[in-house]
């Protein structure tokens, strides 16, 4: 009998970070990730971006434009910075769905410290099969999340699946630099710098190595406008932000 794999069986592979790793491993990798850095993350954010995050994330929510009736899924948002943000500017309610506990605790925490036990539920769930029924949001956001999940397809046609008519998708996420003598200098600090900082304030190395290699790994601005299309959603554009270390995607389900 042979011992050989029949290519036909061979097992689905993905990548985290740089590595090559089996499809069911990458959900559990990337849940170890955020747990052990969930209560330092949104220091780090801001360490490592020198607080421009929380100008891209006004810039998703200027995009959106909330209302009083609008109501949010915020997809990958544990800590809670888009859905606060969100009712900050008047928006309706939110649900965030986070496939981590921990970052969910931290959200959790961070609300009722903001009155906002009432307006916010919080799930635990996964973007590529999320607990939520057809055509049941008004927008949908994901920020710096898409590119941790092991399907980007499925997640787009999830993210069509539960918004309504007339209901607008946005993701924020890193991606690639588009003014070359940025790139290079952005190269050396991604790569030099973050994973130090990493080490020193969240106590893990390789949590901010896999976000460096895992923004290499993600598609570009077009061939993200390609994925959302193919999965539904339309009048598809983008905008580059900080020269496209950041970019902002827009669709709509019609």
């Amino acid at each position: 009998m042979s011992n050989s794999t029949d290519p036909g069986q061979a097992e689905a592979t993905t990548h985290f970070g740089f590595r090559t790793v089996r499809e069911e491993e990458k959900e559990t990798l990337v849940r170890a990730v955020f747990d052990d850095v969930a209560t330092r993350y949104d220091l780090m954010n801001d360490v490592m971006s020198v607080g421009i995050h929380r100008l891209w994330k006004n810039s998703l929510i200027d995009w959106l434009h909330p209302r009083s009736d609008m109501t949010l899924l915020d997809v990958g948002g544990g800590t809670g910075d888009i859905a606060f943000r969100f009712r900050a500017h008047g928006g309706g309610p939110v649900t965030v769905c986070d496939i981590n506990q921990q970052m969910l605790a931290v959200g959790r925490d961070r609300s009722i410290d903001r009155n906002l036990v009432e307006a916010i539920t919080w799930v635990c769930g996964d973007a590529e099969r999320l607990p939520l029924p057809d055509r049941s949001v008004d927008a949908y956001t994901i920020a710096f999340c898409l590119r941790n999940v092991t399907h980007i397809g499925e997640a787009l046609a999830e993210a069509r699946r539960v918004l309504r008519p007339g209901g607008r998708f946005l993701c924020l996420e890193f991606s690639q630099v588009v003014l070359a003598p940025l790139r290079a200098l952005y190269d050396r600090y991604s790569f030099s710098v973050l994973p130090r900082v990493g080490a020193m304030i969240a106590g893990n190395r390789e949590a901010y190595q896999y976000l460096v290699e895992s923004i290499r790994r993600f598609p570009p601005q077009q061939e993200l406008v390609r994925l959302m299309e193919e999965a539904g959603l339309e009048q598809v554009k983008y905008r580059n932000l900080s020269g496209g270390i950041a970019a902002l995607h827009s669709g709509w389900r019609l």
